[in-house]
């Protein structure tokens, strides 16, 4: 029968093998004691199995609260953890609950983060996956061997909708490929949701027609389930191509539900990200995380950026576009989100590192706070990523390049 495997980073003043144990066991068929029915013959066929145990350090004190055991060490390691498809079949939130469910709360760990998890090919028999993923994002862009250029409408939320779309025609005129909503903007009482969308579209559809190309906007759909089908098949009817989803918020299967519609690309924002992974030992890594919202289908994931305003490593960042771009059971990769803090000058140091142009590439006050004008950010950060592919330092790149040197000079620290 096929088998789920699942990677955590744990920590414990237990014997591994034995805090393992109790985690397979909390996750599958046991509990705290023995039960009458749990024969050997139901454990076999449903019982989690511990794969492999690859000890690591010793620390003095407990990363996270658990069972304190005066005089013993914690130990971390590497624990791998498999489990018969038949306990879950192709039901998605149950396969998260027994990823991820009550053994976050378990004594015996002093620190558990879910890494990675593998499933078998027949899941591709049941989930669609990403849609449209890199590819159908960008072609429906127009853009090719280059990242996508994006930007977030600043102010977050207060303008009106006449004042947005102004915006988002000087943007289109500058040559962006996508906008989107800030994740803080619903449906404002300035800014009600289809009128912000009424004259955004046909801001962007009268410029696609004089042009050809049509600029992707992420409108924010997110809320209860039946408010957001009504949202999107209003961005239908406006004949706009994207939703955006704030994936933490809406949840496993409301985005799923979206998703199943199949005609809209899905821009999945992570926003709460950080109370899922800040912490080294407890949570879930981006590998693994990712990994579900495929099997949901979104199409677009936000993966932080180069030397960006958060908490988070620019190898964290490296791993999370290393992860989307690798290939999974379902449908197409997702396009790796990079934002946060973004400028052209970190696009020479995120094309050295990841080797790929498959990227949308935010820039929010990146491009609307350059010093010329709007216009200018967004040639700046198309003249960086040519520069960066190109192999020009940020020195000479400034020299060829007008608008990336005035962003050089504006946004350096």
């Amino acid at each position: 029968m096929e088998r789920i495997f699942a990677e955590y980073y744990i920590e414990t003043p237990y014997e591994v093998e034995q805090a393992a144990a109790v985690l397979a066991g909390e996750q599958s068929s046991g509990t705290f004691v023995s039960v009458p029915g749990e024969t050997a013959e139901l454990k076999q066929r449903f019982a989690a199995r511990v794969e492999h145990i690859e000890k690591l350090d010793l620390v003095d004190e407990p990363s996270i609260p658990g069972n304190a055991i005066p005089g013993k060490k914690y130990q971390r390691a590497k624990v791998q953890v498999s489990w018969s498809i038949e306990n879950f079949g192709y039901n998605l939130p149950v396969l998260i609950s027994t990823l991820q469910g009550n053994l976050y709360e378990i004594s015996q760990f002093t620190g558990l983060k879910l890494m990675d998890f593998d499933v078998p090919d027949s899941f591709k028999n049941h989930f669609k996956g990403p849609r449209f993923g890199i590819q159908g994002s960008k072609a429906s862009c127009g853009v090719g061997d280059r990242p996508m250029i994006g930007t977030i409408i600043k102010p977050s939320v207060g303008m009106s909708p006449k004042e947005t779309a102004a915006l988002v025609k000087t943007l289109i005129e500058a040559g962006i490929d996508f906008i989107k909503d800030d994740e803080l903007m619903g449906s404002t009482a300035n800014s009600l949701f289809n009128d912000r969308v009424n004259v955004i579209m046909k801001v962007i559809n009268e410029h696609a027609h004089k042009t050809g190309k049509k600029v992707m906007y992420a409108f924010n759909i997110s809320d209860e389930i039946d408010a957001m089908q009504r949202k999107y098949e209003h961005i239908q009817k406006n004949e706009g191509t994207c939703a955006m989803i704030s994936i933490n918020s809406v949840g496993l299967s409301g985005t799923k539900k979206i998703c199943d519609q199949g005609d809209l690309v899905i821009h999945g924002h992570r926003n709460g990200w950080g109370m899922l992974n800040r912490h080294p030992l407890l949570g879930i890594e981006f590998p693994a995380y990712q990994k579900i919202w495929r099997l949901a289908g979104v199409d677009q994931m936000h993966v932080n950026g180069i030397q960006n305003k958060f908490w988070e490593s620019d190898d964290s960042v490296v791993k999370s576009i290393q992860s989307c771009l690798k290939p999974f059971v379902c449908g197409n990769n997702p396009l790796p989100v990079v934002s946060s803090g973004q400028w052209g000058g970190q696009a020479p140091e995120t094309y050295r590192r990841t080797q790929t142009t498959d990227l949308l590439y935010m820039a929010g006050g990146g491009i609307l706070a350059h010093p010329m004008g709007a216009t200018a950010g967004v040639n700046a950060l198309q003249q960086a990523w040519k520069a960066a592919v190109d192999g020009l330092s940020i020195e000479e790149a400034a020299l060829q390049y007008p608008e990336f040197a005035a962003s050089v000079k504006k946004f350096s620290k």
